[in-house]
């Protein structure tokens, strides 16, 4: 499948399902249609609409759509979303609120490189907005970026967080959701290593895979079952001609989205239908439920093969997190070299992507850092959308993770000295 026909077959596909809607909706909606009152015409006029809207959404980058803030001092501020640091394959982004003064908290949320933007974390940001400078890893779609600069794994993945946490300053407080949790967790130890000075106060590990193998899942059973050359060889596709990025090789967004829909395909069958039926009857808006979730969801992107496939290989395959075996630019990296940054681990007790137990195991790879600057959390009711994004988030999780960065944020005690005092600790 490494050929740009491929990759091309899929955006035909996908715009061929676009226009059809366009034109269902077109055909539909004729005056003179009106004069027959046959429900079918609504019917058709419904299925376009929703068609027309979901294969569209697919190929558009959402926007945050955090234009105003209502703050403590009861005004609405203006929200500007300003590049902190610019990168090929990823900003780092900063939610300026207008007019209010610095907060002292400062959350860096790192956002996952699974398939979806970091406008994923939509709802996440406006919850720590109220009082905290939240900045956050906008990463780019891989199909945007010329061959010519290069490649992109988890150890460059790693280094851009290393890069983003010094440009910030040591304090910053980290949050890492999901897929960027075991990674997140080795730039904090190179850091210890390298610059000290440089590190987070505190590091939140949410729903991260860190030991994927402590609880198997789907995801990580899949991992396991497959061979890399069967990876490469059924989801690596090159990117056509279409985007700037004509000839890299990715995982591609649509095949990402095609292997999500089927996890619940009943379930995505029945909420499309049930739509066009709301559209029919005219009870839909659009910014109903159906289209704020499907707006995100459907948005996916493409990732870089070399991250794709060295997650799998390096992080569930091999297991050199969990192992603390991650070599980075021929370095390994020690996570027990973590000797001052308060870990705080948070997992989804209905969580069936990164299961309890895959998380917390970050704790233990921690053997430099005292108890006292240890905690973890598990929220039995939270699946992994939930653990960060719905009301369990804001409800428990949050007010806990606050509370957390809160009892950890005074200076490190050893900032700008040798990393070389874990014996001394």
């Amino acid at each position: 499948m490494r050929y740009m026909m491929t990759y091309d077959l899929m955006e035909t596909l996908r715009n061929t399902n676009q226009w059809l809607g366009a034109s269902a909706l077109s055909l539909a909606s004729y005056p003179i249609f009106s004069m027959a009152p046959n429900p079918a015409f609504q019917w058709m006029a419904a299925w376009g609409e929703v068609t027309e809207r979901t294969f569209q959404r697919m190929v558009t980058k959402p926007d945050w759509g955090i234009d105003s803030f209502t703050c403590s001092d009861g005004k609405d501020h203006l929200v500007s979303v300003e590049r902190v640091v610019e990168r090929p394959f990823g900003d780092l982004v900063h939610f300026d609120v207008l007019g209010r003064a610095e907060q002292s908290r400062k959350v860096v949320l790192v956002a996952p490189m699974s398939g979806h933007y970091a406008t994923l974390l939509r709802s996440t940001v406006k919850s720590l907005l109220q009082d905290c400078e939240v900045y956050v890893t906008d990463w780019h779609n891989a199909r945007d970026i010329p061959v010519s600069m290069g490649k992109f794994d988890i150890e460059d993945y790693t280094l851009y967080l290393m890069d983003f946490m010094r440009a910030l300053g040591s304090d910053v407080h980290v949050i890492a959701v999901c897929q960027p949790a075991p990674l997140a967790l080795a730039a904090t130890a190179y850091l210890a290593e390298l610059d000290p000075g440089a590190q987070p106060r505190t590091l939140t590990l949410i729903g991260g895979p860190v030991d994927p193998d402590a609880t198997p899942t789907d995801v990580t059973d899949f991992g396991r079952r497959v061979t890399m050359g069967q990876l490469e060889e059924t989801m690596i596709q090159r990117v056509g001609f279409k985007y700037k990025g004509v000839g890299r090789m990715v995982y591609p967004g649509l095949l990402q989205l095609a292997s999500f829909m089927s996890m619940n395909s009943e379930r995505h069958a029945r909420a499309f239908s049930d739509q066009i039926q709301r559209v029919a009857r005219g009870e839909s808006g659009d910014h109903d439920a159906h289209n704020r979730f499907y707006d995100e969801y459907l948005a996916v992107m493409d990732m870089p093969a070399e991250f794709y496939l060295s997650t799998v290989e390096r992080v569930f395959k091999a297991g050199e997190i969990a192992k603390n075996a991650f070599v980075v630019n021929g370095h390994k990296v020690d996570i027990g070299k973590i000797t001052n940054v308060a870990v705080k681990t948070v997992e989804g007790g209905k969580d069936d992507i990164s299961a309890p137990g895959q998380c917390v195991a970050a704790l233990d790879l921690c053997t430099g850092l005292p108890d006292s600057k240890k905690a973890s959390h598990l929220e039995p009711d939270a699946g992994h959308y939930g653990i960060f994004a719905g009301k369990s988030w804001r409800n428990n999780i949050r007010p806990l993770v606050l509370e957390f960065i809160d009892a950890n944020s005074a200076p490190h005690s050893d900032v700008g000295k040798p990393a070389n005092r874990n014996a001394a600790m």
